[in-house]
């Protein structure tokens, strides 16, 4: 569900949106004079929330893109299985089979409480919360 729309001008570093379907969060965005035939062009570097792969996107200033309705949820660990973690909904107390990111292996353990996203439904483990 798309929350709103923002302008490639006002995509500061941080800010999430919607890129050919894919989730980004902009690291740097450098926008450049308008030049003599007008609108400026802005060169955001992006990573996707997702796959982690960096991606460059060069627009004109006034493209406008999709603002994701990020739900940030709380979940206790329940297992570890390869690239997978199985957790429990605080709220729901639904089990889920989430993907995870390399660096947060060490810190998944069972009964540890965690915040995982849901992006366009699509979920994903992000960070240790106790």
């Amino acid at each position: 569900m798309v929350l709103k729309l923002i302008n490639a001008h006002s995509c500061s570093p941080g800010t999430t949106f919607l890129f050919e379907g894919h989730a980004v969060t902009v690291t740097s965005n450098d926008i450049s004079k308008t030049g003599k035939h007008g609108a400026s062009k802005c060169r955001l570097e992006c990573r996707e929330i997702f796959s982690g792969k960096k991606k460059i996107i060069a627009v004109p200033g006034d493209t406008r893109f999709d603002v994701p309705l990020i739900l940030k949820k709380r979940a206790q660990v329940l297992s570890l299985d390869g690239a997978k973690v199985s957790i429990m909904d605080l709220e729901s107390f639904e089990t889920l089979e989430l993907a995870y990111d390399e660096e947060l292996k060490d810190k998944l353990v069972a009964e540890a409480q965690v915040e995982y996203w849901d992006v366009e439904s699509q979920e994903k483990v992000v960070m240790r919360v106790f």
